[in-house]
């Protein structure tokens, strides 16, 4: 036969006992502390007490560790039950204090109810509401009929509907939740709040909105102590005619900052600009942007926009003094012209775009930064050089001028040969454009060197031109050279086709470079490496407030029922133990109490 080790013995009797303390505790007869005078009234309150405050002092009862006091009170003994009316105040220990014109209270149930200017108070926030319900069993009040929250450091909260679980010091608000305080206004519809900690969680369409800036999101959390958060599901930021989009983004209010990841858009209304990449961080103040992770940042315009891609890419300053700066890979593409170069920057005012390579910061393995110069292509025409600068009209949004500085070098494939190739290379070269963006004349100065294929009016090759000469002047039309000057000329040989050595065909430092054309948005991002984009662990689903008349509660009920054994309709002896919006219910009760069930939100 087993036997029961004595240590299972002593939790089995300590389980009992305290099982037995607390159903002691609650049966525990509601006592009459206080009464000025205690009348008798059997035809309007049967088998009731009524009790009446002097001028010395109020009605007193109590049960437990709650205690009541109200100016009267029709107390019903055999179902422990109290209904108190006048100036009623009801005080839990030393935390909970709650104030109305009426209270009615089960001693069987541990369930009251409040009505008429209520506000129950805790030591971490205050409730205000015209109804309110207070389980001493499971320490939770709910409202479901407006009401309000007031924490001084973290605001003041209304809603529709609110349950405080006074344990975890967690708030749980549904419909018509807003919270004001003196930095931010948070709009939502189900809004979580931790009165000891500030931190605030939102799910479903919610906006947090300061002075400055508005946030939307399905999904988020804010700490009102510290002021910073984060949005996640449909996360927007606007601010300073910008708007801010991504999977998550963090904000911190001090400093007027922002960083978003994963799937990033920002949008410039002011500038007309986009930016993307999966990783940003935004300084308000600074009016600053920095973007990494498939970089590009879209330049609107009417007909033509222009796409700059780079590793990473920052954007810094006023609307009016505004510098973009491309590093590393930077790439650029309009669909007359794109570009090529380690780093590009582009200066708002100015209008100046500089194509440049920053040695000092690559290795000599970096084969592109060492030996690639910076290249732009316009039409058919192939331009590099050690720096680059693109000057635009910053009024008109259009090219004006191009300045190659050293080691110029112009190449244009010459579209009736399998391999012939026009070129002019020089120390430095000067270009205009045409109010279509297209070159139309260029001027190559110093040690100028040119190969033309020579053709006529059939396009048939007269000769292969090769010279030396101070300068070149060439005006275009329509991508094709319409007048070519050499001024200085020192040498000049036009060979047939079949004298031109092979030798002779390329200048030094001949590069073609076509394969490296980005002729789309796409060819932009072909030479970048696999992108993994990092899992956004983000919060929890909203988890739907459980039923405030809950199983155990409606035990309690359904048991108090049973015991009552006055001679009293069955219908109105059960309702002793419900409030009065509950009385009138056609419903049962358990429906009624799932008719304040918020549906579930993801």
């Amino acid at each position: 036969m087993n036997s029961i080790k004595p240590k299972y013995l002593l939790h089995l009797l300590f389980l009992v006992g305290a099982l037995q303390i607390a159903w002691s505790q609650e049966q525990k007869k509601i006592e009459i502390k206080y009464a000025g005078r205690l009348n008798v009234d059997e035809a309007q309150y049967p088998g009731a007490r009524i009790l009446t405050r002097d001028a010395s002092q109020q009605v007193h009862v109590a049960q437990g560790s709650i205690d009541i006091w109200c100016d009267k009170a029709i107390y019903y003994g055999e179902e422990n039950f109290v209904e108190a009316y006048g100036n009623v105040s009801a005080k839990q220990g030393d935390t909970v204090n709650l104030r109305s014109k009426y209270i009615e209270y089960s001693g069987k149930t541990q369930l009251a109810f409040a009505s008429g200017d209520v506000v129950l108070t805790d030591p971490s926030s205050k409730i205000l509401s015209d109804t309110l319900y207070f389980n001493r069993a499971t320490q939770q009040s709910f409202y479901k009929s407006g009401g309000k929250v007031v924490k001084d450091s973290s605001g003041t909260i209304t809603s529709k509907i609110g349950r405080y679980y006074m344990e975890t010091k967690k708030y749980q608000f549904v419909n018509d939740v807003v919270l004001v305080n003196d930095e931010a206004t948070i709009e939502s519809d189900f809004f979580d709040f931790y009165s000891d900690t500030g931190h605030a969680y939102v799910f479903g369409p919610s906006t947090i909105t300061t002075e400055d800036s508005k946030t939307y999101c399905e999904k988020g959390f804010y700490d009102t102590e510290l002021k910073i958060g984060y949005a996640l599901k449909n996360s927007k930021i606007y601010y300073n005619n910008k708007i801010i989009e991504g999977d998550s983004l963090f904000f911190d209010n001090n400093r007027s900052f922002a960083s978003s990841t994963n799937n990033i858009k920002i949008t410039d209304t002011i500038n007309n600009t986009i930016a993307k990449g999966h990783y940003a961080e935004i300084f308000k103040v600074k009016d600053s942007l920095f973007i990494t992770k498939r970089a590009l940042v879209i330049t609107v315009q009417e007909k033509d926009s222009i796409y700059l891609h780079a590793d990473k890419i920052m954007v810094t300053g006023k609307p009016e003094n505004r510098i973009t700066r491309a590093f590393y890979k930077a790439k650029l593409f309009k669909s007359d012209i794109s570009a090529k170069a380690d780093s590009i920057i582009s200066n708002q005012r100015t209008g100046l775009t500089e194509l440049i390579n920053l040695e000092g910061f690559s290795s000599e393995e970096d084969a592109f930064s060492t030996k690639k110069r910076p290249i732009l292509w316009n039409l058919e025409n192939q331009m590099t050089g050690d720096t680059i600068h693109l000057i635009s009209n910053s009024e008109v949004k259009k090219l004006d001028s191009l300045l190659v500085f050293d080691n110029a070098f112009i190449i244009a494939k010459d579209t009736l040969t399998a391999d012939g190739y026009n070129q002019i290379k020089g120390l430095k070269l000067v270009g205009l454009f045409d109010e279509d963006n297209r070159l139309k004349e260029v001027t190559i100065n110093k040690n100028a060197e040119s190969i033309f294929y020579s053709r006529n009016e059939n396009q048939e090759l007269i000769g292969i031109d090769k010279s030396k000469s101070g300068s070149i002047e060439m005006e275009f039309a329509d991508g094709e050279i319409q007048k070519y000057t050499r001024l200085n000329n020192i040498d000049a040989i036009l060979y047939k086709e079949y004298e031109f050595p092979e030798k002779e065909k390329y200048f030094k430092g001949f590069d073609w470079r076509d394969e490296e054309r980005p002729k789309s948005v796409a060819d932009l991002f072909k030479e970048d490496p696999p992108l993994e984009l990092p899992k956004i662990k983000g919060l929890d689903d909203y988890i739907p407030q459980e039923d405030f008349f809950d199983e155990a509660l409606l035990e309690r009920i359904q048991k108090a029922d049973e015991e009552s054994n006055t001679p009293e309709d069955e219908e109105q002896k059960a309702s002793r133990h419900l409030p009065d919006s509950l009385k009138s219910a056609q419903t049962p009760l358990k429906k009624n109490a799932q008719a304040v069930k918020p549906k579930p939100v993801k």
